[in-house]
């Protein structure tokens, strides 16, 4: 069997280029499975004022596999995106797996999808990370129709995430399965219900020294962990301010804010930042909701308000994969009080080193967040439910060991191979 598996190759930043390279890895681990990661080189319009490439991690995540990797698709030159049809066509794989993470990306895609469907040799797969998007804006439902429509076939990491494909497409006929198999007659397209697996690039250091650590980052017996791009849906505002009612009943707490902020990543001196800038809020203003675009947001701002600087330590910058374990190891929980969301890669990255979960009842976490087994869950856009939920986990700490239970249910293993079945 071959299989193309198109995203975001391991030179990127971010959870969808460690989520393309681990499932691109586990289906090569697959007997007689030959795989082929076909990567953007541009995944955005160039006026985003953003870099987007890994400059930090050293590690070649693709060391000792046979996956053959080609960096190709660049948003803003057309050209390539038939040279990337081509080269799918060429590779004739029998499965052919599309990233599916942003709205904006529908033209290219909905372009590559289209022609494949003279095809029908080639079985094509959008691995939805969401349908309705995080941070909308007014183009993002015509954008997803184009973009993702010409698919054999969906993958979902929650039953939310299927209601709202549904929603977009109701005169489409689904299967939910469980499995890639085919299902039903000619014109019924499945929906392949899979979990979000757990990473395995990430592991603890068994000699790493946790105690010199809290001292080098000023931390507490109690660490509550924020993790990741630092952006509005996050709601990393909300945790500071729950994280601030805690810290007036405890002096032995900590909040760890680890994590880029999303939009901070280029030379404000340099002028083609700053037309950029200039360029994307023009944009903004016009087509991306009221506040969701989050180049004014400044959470971290609150620090200073709530005056928690003894409390609260930020690591305000990108993490080589090869220090993530720096942060979890020290960490007693990871805090995901989001205003929304479908999947998280921060929930699976913290299954990886068993840290129980505080999260919101949104999206897909209550489908994976058993209350009081692997983690709690607190109200979406109730600081005081937030704030009561991290005093309920110091009083009554989730054991590790049942994250690690839970954990075992969300391998890449059981993924690649439900896909192919």
């Amino acid at each position: 069997m071959r299989i193309v598996v198109f995203g975001l190759g391991p030179r990127f930043k971010g959870g969808i280029a460690n989520y393309t390279t681990s499932l691109a890895k586990t289906l090569d681990k697959i007997k007689n499975v030959e795989v082929h990661l076909v990567s953007w080189i541009q995944q955005y319009p160039a006026i985003i004022p953003r870099d987007f490439i890994d400059r930090s991690s050293k590690t070649d995540l693709l060391e000792g596999t046979n996956v053959k990797v080609n960096y190709l698709t660049n948003y803003n030159n057309p050209k390539t995106w038939h040279e990337t049809y081509q080269t799918i066509v060429e590779i004739n794989p029998d499965i052919a797996i599309f990233q599916w993470s942003i709205a904006l990306q529908g033209i290219p895609l909905g372009y590559i999808t289209r022609r494949l469907k003279k095809h029908p040799e080639i079985k094509t797969i959008f691995d939805l990370h969401f349908v309705v998007q995080k941070e909308g804006s007014i183009l993002d439902n015509a954008l997803t129709k184009y973009g993702i429509s010409c698919s054999n076939s969906y993958i979902v990491h929650s039953y939310k995430t299927a209601k709202e494909l549904k929603q977009t497409f109701p005169k489409f006929n689904f299967s939910m399965t469980k499995t890639g198999k085919k299902t039903g007659g000619k014109n019924l397209r499945n929906i392949i219900k899979l979990y979000h697996p757990v990473y395995d690039m990430f592991t603890s250091a068994p000699n790493f020294d946790i105690a010199s650590q809290k001292r080098r980052l000023n931390l507490k017996k109690h660490v509550f962990l924020s993790f990741g791009f630092i952006r509005r849906y996050k709601g990393l505002h909300n945790t500071i301010k729950a994280f601030a009612k805690v810290n007036e009943e405890r002096d032995d707490v900590s909040l760890l804010i680890v994590g880029e902020s999303l939009w901070n990543t280029l030379d404000p001196k340099k002028a083609s930042t700053r037309i950029k800038v200039w360029l994307f809020k023009f944009l903004s203003a016009l087509f991306i909701r009221k506040g969701e675009s989050g180049l004014n947001y400044r959470p971290l701002d609150l620090i200073d308000e709530f005056s928690l600087a003894d409390s609260v330590t930020v690591v305000n910058e990108y993490i080589p994969n090869e220090d993530v374990h720096k942060y979890l190891q020290v960490s007693d929980c990871m805090v995901l009080y989001y205003l929304t969301g479908t999947l998280s890669g921060v929930e699976a990255l913290a299954y990886n080193f068993n840290l129980p979960i505080l999260a919101t009842r949104i999206g897909h976490l209550p489908e994976t967040i058993k209350e009081g087994f692997n983690g709690y869950l607190a109200e979406p856009d109730d600081i005081d439910s937030m704030a009561e939920t991290m005093i309920k986990f110091l009083e009554q700490p989730i054991q590790k060991q049942n994250v690690a239970l839970r954990a075992k249910e969300f391998s890449w293993e059981n993924y690649a191979k439900s896909i192919i079945m």
